[in-house]
């Protein structure tokens, strides 16, 4: 559910949001009958030890201050009960702040698949998308947005306690050109029973929160060229 009042992130040049990739990774191996496994090699076994793996790279690669997300979301495989399928194909995403834990984290993925894939006889392709980059918020403008804030809703408590999350936003190429701050305006409403969260086929928002945000970007924009 979204905060009921604007809220921007005033940390020293530290990401809002994630950056995003997708994953696909597919294993070919040999297909045969269930009855005789001896005669295949099995790509959904492959398949399950790679998931299991990846897991250990933010748990034992990432250090505990720092933040990572591998997410396998789909395995396509097979047709029927009795057939063990020639290939088996992966899908997901990859979530990180850090550029350096981004390059630590696409090098150990490929080693662990690849190295999976070898062990247990089966060819792999990989293919890994940056989609977008993290969000990071510079601090002197997100400064001046809260003061703006402050002055055009004094009677709103405007929230400016750390808040980061693994969604992603292509505000993220607009800041790696210029220096931004990317704020949120909240659009809960539980009187109008609108408080349902994102993604739920119940989401909807109080229009309210148009008027808010306009506003709000409006007049951040000018104090900011009054600088």
């Amino acid at each position: 559910m979204e905060r009921q009042t604007p809220w921007l992130d005033q940390r020293r040049q530290r990401p809002s949001h994630g950056g995003r990739g997708t994953l696909i990774i597919k294993l070919t191996g040999k297909g045969g009958h269930g009855a005789a496994p001896e005669t295949t090699i099995d790509p959904i076994v492959a398949a399950a030890q790679v998931i299991v793996a990846l897991q250990t790279i933010a748990s034992r690669n990432v250090a505990p201050l720092k933040s990572s997300v591998i997410s396998v979301t789909s395995i396509h495989s097979g047709t029927t009960f009795n057939v063990i399928p020639q290939t088996a194909e992966l899908t997901g995403t990859i979530r990180t702040f850090d550029p350096t834990v981004r390059k630590m984290v696409l090098e150990r993925f490929e080693q662990i698949v690849r190295g999976i894939a070898e062990t247990m006889g089966c060819k792999v392709e990989l293919e890994i998308k940056r989609v977008t980059p993290p969000v990071i918020n510079n601090d002197e403008v997100s400064e001046s947005v809260l003061r703006t804030a402050q002055t055009l809703f004094p009677q709103t408590d405007v929230e400016t306690e750390p808040y980061i999350n693994m969604g992603a936003e292509d505000m993220g190429f607009m800041q790696e050109k210029v220096d931004g701050c990317y704020f949120m305006v909240g659009s809960a409403n539980d009187e109008k029973n609108l408080n349902y969260n994102h993604h739920h086929p119940k989401f909807d928002f109080d229009e309210q929160a148009l008027i808010t945000g306009a506003a709000l970007m409006a007049s951040a924009a000018v104090d900011l060229l009054k600088t």
